[in-house]
């Protein structure tokens, strides 16, 4: 299944594809998301975002603006690969590895807030969780997301979530950013009822 570009207007996609979220709504979400932030965390105090590529790196960043907007308070802002942590390397083609960027002050003893875009088995994070154990020492790590659908592989949870999206295993949830995409939007692939291939989006990076 093809994905439709991202400049492709929601009256023009197929039937197969529906917009979930628009740039307003992602906009809304991410002020939602750091006001809890702030209110969870003292303000957040000895915090540190650390953005999962690909999509979760300008969310850390937007989640940073926010925060900074509303409270003038500024969050550090890192990086985190996971693509040697992946419990998927042997099955599939090497990828390549991106860079980790650590805050100058690094994570020991911060509150690191890990962000991503999607929410789905799990085990991004958990991969997420290994990198950190090899950096440092945070005093305590939680999970912010943009969307959550479901079908949960490992006793994972979000601590923010923009929005739950209930979705088939057939289903596909695609995230766009204008800092990747051009364009802000999530939007949800194929139907219930629709076949599943081995190589399919389905399970595609931003559905782990």
């Amino acid at each position: 299944m093809a994905y439709p570009s991202a400049t492709q207007s929601s009256a023009t996609m197929p039937p197969s594809v529906k917009s979930i979220l628009t740039s307003a709504d992602i906009q809304r979400v991410v002020d939602r998301i750091a006001h809890q932030v702030l209110e969870k965390t003292n303000g957040a105090q000895r915090t540190v975002l650390l953005g999962i590529p690909t999509r979760g790196v300008p969310l850390a960043r937007r989640l940073a603006d926010r925060i900074r907007t509303f409270e003038g308070v500024a969050v550090p802002v890192g990086v985190l690969d996971i693509t040697l942590y992946r419990d998927d390397l042997r099955l599939k083609a090497t990828r390549a590895v991106g860079p980790t960027e650590l805050p100058a002050g690094g994570i020991d003893g911060q509150r690191v807030i890990l962000v991503d875009d999607v929410l789905y088995s799990g085990r991004t994070v958990r991969a997420a969780l290994d990198a950190i154990s090899d950096l440092g020492r945070p005093s305590s790590v939680q999970l912010a997301v943009l969307v959550d659908r479901g079908h949960r592989e490992l006793p994972i949870r979000a601590d923010y979530v923009g929005k739950n999206i209930p979705t088939a295993l057939t289903e596909n949830v695609k995230v766009l950013l204008a800092e990747t995409d051009d364009t802000d939007e999530v939007r949800l692939f194929g139907s219930p009822g629709a076949a599943r291939t081995a190589d399919g989006p389905q399970r595609g990076r931003d559905q782990r």
